[in-house]
């Protein structure tokens, strides 16, 4: 399993994910989910990746040998981030299709879910989750973030933070808490941790970057400190003495 968040702010887009791919009593692979595609001054994109590795790694090698190549669409050709998004979606089934057969590959599953975002020169920031049947929607104005993979632990503190007028370091923040959550609660989700922000009209690949190791020292302080913060703004609450009217 893998988590996969990123957000649409009004300065930019932030881009959160382990790397966990394997997590077993006796077995810990790791492997990067955060795919960076740049053409400076022109166009800067992001892609996440979550579900079956075989299937996004295919989709990660064709995008490039198309881009070397100068197939009839590659990524320097494409107007608007969407036409990527759909690009995306074609090669995810061709990739999946492999595998649709009666033979010894029967039955396994070859899904894999994407988020792509970035910018094309004269365009906006875009966002956009792409399923395993090949569509996709964008965020939501009210809700600005996708999640891909084990999503439901980190999606609580992402539901109460998380605005397009968020800033981009409170909104980093946010993201690797939510991350951190989803690993305290479920073993298959790890480190290294990869954060990245990308400033809208930049089209440059300076992008603020980092990448953390499970005992990273920034790590280790961010964790200590939601922790104690979350149970001191638990002790605080009301007391249900006001509901019996008395001591409980």
């Amino acid at each position: 399993m893998t988590y996969c968040v990123a957000i649409k702010l009004n300065e930019g887009l932030v881009f959160c994910s382990d790397s966990r791919t394997n997590a077993g009593p006796d077995r810990v692979s790791t492997y990067s989910k955060l795919h960076r595609f740049s053409i400076h001054s022109d166009r800067q994109l992001m892609m996440m990746t979550a579900g079956n590795l075989a299937t996004s790694q295919a989709v990660v090698a064709q995008i490039e040998r198309d881009l070397k190549e100068d197939a009839e669409f590659n990524l320097r050709k494409a107007s608007y981030v969407s036409d990527i998004a759909d690009y995306v979606g074609v090669l995810s089934l061709r990739a999946q299709g492999k595998y649709r057969t009666d033979g010894p590959n029967a039955g396994f599953n070859a899904e894999a879910t994407f988020i792509l975002g970035g910018q094309i020169k004269g365009g906006e920031t875009e966002l956009y989750m792409i399923y395993p049947e090949g569509n996709h929607i964008t965020a939501s104005e009210q809700y600005p973030f996708l999640q891909i993979g084990e999503t439901k632990y980190g999606k609580p503190i992402l539901d109460r933070i998380i605005r397009p007028g968020t800033p981009h370091e409170t909104a980093m923040r946010c993201a690797l808490v939510s991350l951190d959550s989803t690993m305290r609660s479920n073993a298959t989700v790890g480190p290294p941790i990869e954060l990245l922000f990308y400033e809208t009209d930049s089209l440059s690949n300076s992008s603020k970057y980092c990448k953390f190791e499970e005992n990273d020292p920034y790590l280790v302080k961010l964790r200590q400190s939601w922790d104690e913060n979350i149970r001191k703004a638990f002790n605080e609450l009301p007391s249900l003495s006001l509901v019996f009217g008395g001591e409980v």
